[in-house]
């Protein structure tokens, strides 16, 4: 479904808006584009969301908006990303429809599977690794966590938390179909740049994923 998944954070963002980070990291490949606008009102997020929609389109790329079902539906955004305190998935899946794309953030094998027996289109883990950009996330569960959920579910597996140049490819072959990040692509003087750099060091490893290349340890 996805490679590298770009996650907005105005305040990282160097002045740039959500839409022209979002400009920026689909022309370097990203696949997807979250907006998350945790501190703004509705009327500010709905209008970044519209903008981020007709770029997305323009990219024929993946939109998606992060806890509000309501600002993704009013923009069109292609589905929305969900974490364990947001409305339930199955109220957000009676609202937007069965060809919305929902995703939902999980931390352990029980949430991931109550996730995919719950119809979720794709989960996202983490954090992987300490970071201060999701304070609210569980800390540093670390690349076993992506193998067990791997080997309890089979939706894609969104890793994010801490992830950067330098261990991107790890979580890849630690099983990860994608992953997201936020100030390795957004915090960045290039946005485009980087998210190049991300993509192409998630294209490089994945043909040469081995089970015997795999290590899971802590």
């Amino acid at each position: 479904m996805f490679d590298l998944y770009v996650v907005t954070d105005s305040d990282l963002s160097k002045g740039r808006t959500d839409a022209e980070v979002a400009r920026l990291a689909y022309e370097g490949g990203a696949d997807a584009v979250q907006l998350r606008m945790k501190h703004s009102d509705g009327r500010e997020m709905l209008k970044q969301a519209m903008e981020i929609r007709k770029v997305a389109d323009e990219f024929c790329k993946f939109f998606f908006v992060n806890d509000r079902v309501d600002i993704a539906m009013a923009s069109g955004a292609d589905g929305v990303h969900l974490g364990q305190s947001d409305i339930p998935l199955e109220v957000a899946r009676d609202l937007m429809g069965e060809t919305a794309i929902i995703g939902i953030s999980v931390d352990n094998v029980d949430q991931a599977i109550a996730a995919a027996e719950g119809g979720a289109d794709y989960i996202g883990i983490g954090s992987i690794f300490n970071t201060s950009t999701k304070p609210d996330a569980k800390q540093g569960v670390g690349l076993g966590a992506i193998y067990e959920i791997r080997e309890a579910v089979d939706i894609p597996i969104v890793a994010i938390g801490g992830i950067n140049r330098g261990n991107i490819q790890d979580v890849v072959r630690a099983g990860a179909d994608a992953a997201a990040v936020v100030s390795a692509v957004v915090a960045q003087d290039d946005v485009k740049a980087a998210a190049h750099e991300l993509r192409d060091l998630i294209l490089k490893v994945r043909p040469h994923v081995r089970p015997e290349d795999l290590d899971y340890g802590e």
